[in-house]
């Protein structure tokens, strides 16, 4: 019997789309406004999914509040009100796209999670554009 549990944070994060093995022309072409030089922002709405049985003793397929401190500490405290490209490690030569970025999320905390339990990350970069990883 398994059950999804969920958990929705929130964070903002400044980001510039570009391959610095293509010539500013091809940037612009392929990221359009999303290849501004200055940067650019997004409010991003994450949801992350943990499946699993739940536990006999506690009911719990995992405590959300250690879920919540998980995101916290190795995702908002890393990503909020910093610029991706330039702020954080994981993006110095990764382009941050939602889906690298979705994917970043994923692996810095799968390695706190019960491997037993299945991992997903929903990662909204605007209200009509969202990843998930795994897909």
């Amino acid at each position: 019997m398994k059950v999804a549990v969920f958990r929705r944070e929130h964070f903002n994060a400044a980001h510039r789309l570009h391959n610095p093995a293509w010539s500013d022309e091809e940037n612009k072409k392929i990221f359009g406004k999303c290849n501004n030089p200055h940067y650019h922002g997004h409010n991003y709405d994450l949801i992350v999914k943990v499946v699993g049985e739940p536990d006999p003793q506690t009911g719990y397929v995992m405590d959300m509040k250690v879920l919540s401190d998980l995101i916290q500490e190795h995702v908002i405290n890393r990503f909020d009100h910093k610029n991706l490209n330039l702020d954080v490690d994981d993006f110095k030569n990764l382009n941050p796209t939602a889906e690298n970025i979705a994917v970043v999320i994923w692996h810095l905390l799968r390695k706190h999670i019960d491997p037993s339990l299945e991992l997903k990350v929903t990662l909204y970069e605007t209200e009509r554009n969202f990843v998930e990883f795994p897909a």
